[in-house]
């Protein structure tokens, strides 16, 4: 079967975050991440036991739902695995169809095609299970020209919307799955939503004094929705994988990694505003350019910042990764910038995952 035969993706609609308070979420990350007001649902707009706040950032939609009241499957996500990512929507033609599709061939549903209207149209909507409590919903909106969804309204705050930081789209989501997991959801994704595995790294790639992961990329025909998944390899310490999988309570999506046109615009800018990177040791840029050759940025301020260089056969890649974004060490964020390479940063894995075990460290967790 042809991998680009089925379920073609047009890219990724959203990422929804089940967060304890959407209010201040989304105000975080319109002040931190340069994202804008776009739409609001809750007990205005007649919805009873949730509220959600969604923003846009060019091609880049996060919406932040909350619970309003403590017996709610929302509030039980929080409670055992604190603020993260639910919900990974898919943009598609035909949600039914992506629905009937997968189901078929094994999916878990999630929810069956629904339609939502209003008087900016419709849209379809359908979802599927997918690792730990993680969800894909199907998204056809080509019958709708509303700011968001239906139920949802414009939200507007005339006073306060914060210059953009140049995040442009969903590059790929990463999923960390437990112990002799992953060729699981491989194959999951290989014959339930027509991916295929363009690379795999094991511990030998990816790998240091004191702990290990074993990783596989997973894409779609057209490479626009690109999912790795990583699980953990036995190490003389606890890996950063064990430390997600322990304080987040099980499976889920460990990083969203968002492309821009201009890495050092955007990470000076998000660094000016308060977002925490992790801090690559100087000695890396020594010899990075004998590994990587000729690059178009001057290198300083890539020192500067702590931005990481890699080169594949078709280009290069500039790659950044932030602290976890919460008290608990789970969810992070990595800022790209492609030059052509379409590969994940595999000569720069020694460097940060050190660079993630000094944290772990002073959390007590390695």
């Amino acid at each position: 079967m042809s991998t680009t035969d089925f379920l073609p993706l047009l890219g990724t609609d959203y990422v929804e975050f089940y967060v304890g308070n959407a209010k201040q979420a989304a105000h975080f990350y319109k002040t931190a991440f340069g994202f804008q007001n776009l739409a609001y649902a809750g007990p205005e707009t007649g919805v009873k036991d949730k509220a959600s706040y969604a923003i846009r950032q060019n091609k880049l939609t996060f919406v932040f739902t909350t619970p309003l009241r403590s017996d709610n499957p929302v509030a039980d996500h929080i409670y055992k695995h604190g603020d993260g990512v639910k919900v990974l929507a898919l943009m598609v033609q035909d949600a039914t169809d992506a629905w009937h599709q997968t189901t078929q061939r094994g999916a878990v549903s999630y929810l069956e095609p629904q339609t939502l209207t209003d008087e900016h149209g419709t849209v379809v909507m359908s979802g599927i299970h997918t690792y730990g409590e993680t969800v894909h919903l199907f998204i056809e909106r080509k019958n709708y020209s509303g700011a968001f969804l239906p139920g949802f309204k414009p939200w507007v705050t005339p006073y306060y919307n914060p210059p953009s930081t140049g995040l442009q789209y969903v590059d790929h989501c990463v999923g960390n799955v437990g112990w002799n997991q992953m060729n699981k959801w491989v194959d999951f994704y290989e014959n339930v939503m027509g991916f295929r595995n363009i690379l795999s790294f094991d511990d030998n790639d990816i790998s240091t004094e004191y702990s290990a992961l074993m990783s596989k990329v997973m894409s779609n025909g057209n490479g626009f929705v690109k999912f790795p998944i990583n699980e953990p390899a036995e190490g003389k310490k606890k890996s950063q994988v064990e430390e997600y999988l322990d304080f987040y309570n099980g499976e889920g999506v460990q990083h969203v990694a968002l492309a821009t046109h201009n890495i050092i615009e955007t990470v000076t800018d998000l660094r000016s505003r308060g977002v925490e990177f992790l801090k690559i040791p100087g000695s890396y840029y020594e010899e990075v350019l004998d590994r990587v050759g000729e690059i178009d940025e001057d290198l300083a301020p890539l020192r500067e910042l702590g931005i990481l260089i890699d080169r594949d056969e078709e280009g290069y890649l500039l790659q950044i990764f932030t602290k976890p974004v919460e008290d608990r060490p789970t969810l992070f964020f990595e800022i790209i910038q492609r030059k052509g390479a379409k590969s994940f940063g595999k000569g720069n894995f020694k460097a940060l995952f050190e660079a993630i075990e000094r944290e772990q460290g002073l959390r007590g967790n390695l």
